[in-house]
């Protein structure tokens, strides 16, 4: 196979790598493509063409900079079935779940638009007598994101339209496991007619990353993926003077109260956990039951999980598909069997279902009796397995949430309107559900995090990437009347 291309200074170009990985379709092992390991050098050229094309960039009035984001959306909807096509076939989840994911980047492309308003600052007359104080926004330079395999196409534009519309440029660094997605994209976007050099996309794994990383002409990284990578990514950026913001992982916990609606509470959670083959940041991962609620939640959630069809996401009547590669279904097998281990009963046991095809299946599984200190609870699993725990009150389920060293989301399920406020006031994760199974934030509103599945201080999406991409500068001005008396 010829090696997927770079796109560098409004051009596709070739890599000169001598490294290169396989793109394989994790629902049938078919060769999909090679992705080049670009070395350092082609970060430095993409990083020095869009260091060039900053200056003329930046002087746009904002309005002119969204006018590309609008063409982009416009396109990115005309080919949202091709473009989620791809998505299923190079990440392997159901092509309901692809067309989704399209419409939440697009979601934030709309967002990035209206930043005439979003970018402005403040002003106030008379700070001191004759004197006057004002804020404005200013971009940064050069900007890169460093995306995640599980939604190719969302998560880049968490960052890339804000960056380019508050007048920054850009390089994407897409997963060297799904790359076809940004490429399908930057096709429209080679369409838009930027200025050469304004976004840039790098194939890559590693010594791609370091070297953007490392480069100094960088000056805003933006990450997603497990906590480990995120800590490293955070740790040796913000060492060389980097704006950061990386997202992590999590261990995300649905609360089951007794007097929840059972039917809808078994319906939306199955689809958290079990959705994307659980492999996505807002994914439940464990299911704490309270008092009365634990048995009922059992028994339909195991119903749930075991009528679930795992196949091809390109099939009509597939609700699950596989996991991104062979090593992560055998990571998330063995995971399931150290819980067996620790104590866990196997409701309904994913492994090695039967009659698919050659791809890295797994079936949903539920996992009863989790213990809360065993290696499992504590564990990213990233895979369609539910953990259950039994408690007796709220106030031991929040103190279940509160003591983990994750805090990406966190959900509760009930009908009553004072444990609800309880809950989002004392949960300690930066994304709360009420009756709500993924809470996915719009993309006007930050995607948040806390504890070990953030590091940094402004998220993705909305105000927040505003913030990121730009930075303050405060003027003080003083013009004394006699200084006018020429005029």
């Amino acid at each position: 196979m010829t090696p997927l291309k770079n796109y560098i200074d409004g051009q596709w170009t070739a890599s000169s790598a001598t490294d290169s990985l396989l793109v394989v379709n994790p629902a049938t092992a078919e060769r999909l493509a090679q992705v080049p390991l670009s070395p350092a050098e082609e970060v430095n050229q993409a990083a020095q063409a869009a260091q060039a094309a900053f200056p003329d960039w930046r002087c746009l009035p904002p309005t002119q900079r969204v006018q590309p984001l609008f063409r982009l959306k416009f396109l990115l909807e005309e080919n949202l079935e091709d473009i989620a096509r791809t998505i299923t076939t190079e990440s392997g989840k159901t092509l309901a779940e692809s067309r989704g994911e399209l419409r939440r980047a697009i979601e934030n492309v709309e967002t990035a638009c209206g930043i005439p308003m979003m970018m402005q600052g403040t002003y106030l007359e008379d700070v001191a007598r004759g004197i006057d104080e004002f804020m404005i926004r200013q971009p940064l330079g050069v900007a890169a994101a460093i995306a995640p395999f599980n939604f190719p196409a969302m998560i880049p534009f968490w960052f890339m339209p804000y960056a380019l519309a508050c007048g920054n440029t850009y390089i994407v660094k897409p997963s060297e496991k799904v790359p076809l997605t940004m490429q399908k994209i930057f096709n429209l976007i080679d369409q838009l007619n930027l200025p050469k050099g304004v976004i840039n996309l790098v194939n890559g794994s590693r010594e791609t990353v370091d070297a953007i990383l490392d480069h100094p002409t960088i000056r805003a990284i933006s990450f997603v993926g497990s906590s480990p990578v995120a800590r490293y990514i955070y740790s040796r950026a913000a060492a060389e003077g980097k704006r950061v913001q990386c997202q992590g992982g999590a261990k995300n916990p649905i609360i089951v109260l007794p007097d929840a609606d059972m039917e809808m509470t078994t319906r939306i959670a199955a689809d958290s956990a079990f959705g994307c083959a659980g492999q996505r940041c807002l994914a439940a991962s464990v299911a704490v039951t309270v008092g009365a609620a634990g048995k009922s939640f059992a028994d339909s959630i195991a119903t749930a999980a075991a009528a679930r069809k795992v196949g091809n996401g390109l099939e009509d009547d597939v609700q699950m598909g596989p996991v991104i590669t062979p090593q992560s279904r055998d990571r998330v097998e063995q995971l399931i069997q150290t819980g067996l281990e620790e104590g866990a009963t196997a409701l309904v046991d994913g492994r090695q279902p039967q009659g698919l095809p050659a791809g890295n299946f797994i079936g949903p599984t539920v996992l009863q009796d989790l213990k809360p200190d065993g290696e499992l609870a504590q564990t990213e699993i990233f895979g369609p397995v539910l953990g259950l725990m039994q408690v007796e009150t709220i106030e031991d389920a929040i103190a279940l949430v509160n003591r983990s060293p994750w805090g990406n989301m966190a959900c509760l399920f009930t009908s009553s309107g004072a444990a609800a406020r309880k809950f989002r006031y004392e949960a300690e994760a930066g994304n709360i559900g009420i009756n709500i199974g993924v809470a996915a934030p719009m993309a006007f509103f930050p995607f948040s995090g806390w504890k070990e599945s953030f590091f940094g201080d402004l998220h993705g999406q909305g105000s927040h990437a505003v913030e990121f991409f730009t930075q303050t500068k405060v003027v003080v001005e003083r013009w004394p009347k006699e200084w006018s008396r020429q005029f």
